[in-house]
């Protein structure tokens, strides 16, 4: 008679016939743990189901392993596993389409997650229209020859620029003079003498006083036309 299933035994029964695979006492009380059972009593139920043939068990030295019985499961034959190997491989296949699926709409919602809100979306938009509004506004002012620099203020910045340049060249040629004179008769390298006192060319900065002599120029003959 089958023991009732909320029983020691009948716990132990359905976990032997669930694993289906060689026990000792051990293992058994392990994943028996969760139903409060000790060691002591998985290992009678063990022996008392073993005895009354619902498991089986054989003994290796002082050990007892136990084993559900066989004869309980539909074994299939070699056609039957051929069929189910079949049927595996195919679910197999629908599992990889699945998981591929999965990952496609996954990647899409990251994308549209990634995307502006349609709150954004207006925000950004309502921004864009105000900046092209005042692009707009300010090209009209140009289109209909509104000037934006007044001439005495445009004339008083020529004149200054004018004033720098030529103050620039001025010091240039003083201080090529200067540095010429002290270095005629130097014994010593004068780029390790420049670098000793810690001078620098305007080239050493990236300056060059003929780029805005030129400009100076060019400003020069716009207003001669």
């Amino acid at each position: 008679m089958a023991p009732k299933s909320d029983s020691v035994e009948g716990i132990v029964l359905t976990f032997v016939n669930e694993q289906n695979r060689p026990l000792n006492v051990q293992n058994a009380a392990d994943a028996l743990q969760k139903f409060n059972l000790k060691k002591t009593a998985v290992q009678k139920a063990l022996d008392a189901l073993a005895d009354n043939g619902q498991i089986s068990f054989k003994e290796y030295g002082k050990q007892k392993i136990y084993l559900a019985r066989q004869d309980q499961f539909n074994i299939p034959n070699a056609q039957e596993l051929d069929e189910m190997k079949k049927q595996n491989a195919e679910l197999q296949e629908e599992l990889a389409a699945q998981k591929k699926a999965t990952s496609e709409v996954e990647a899409e919602i990251r994308t549209l997650q990634s995307n502006l809100t349609l709150e954004e979306i207006n925000a950004k938009q309502a921004k864009l229209k105000s900046e092209v509004k005042e692009m707009e506004e300010k090209l009209k002012k140009l289109q209909s020859g509104v000037v934006l620099v007044k001439p005495e203020d445009k004339k008083a910045i020529e004149d200054s620029f004018h004033e720098k340049v030529n103050q620039w060249r001025k010091r240039k040629r003083m201080f090529k003079e200067i540095w010429d004179a002290i270095t005629e008769n130097s014994p010593k390298d004068q780029k390790e003498f420049k670098e000793e006192l810690g001078l620098e060319y305007d080239e050493d900065v990236g300056v060059i006083l003929q780029s805005y002599a030129e400009l100076l120029n060019s400003n020069k003959k716009r207003r001669m036309y």
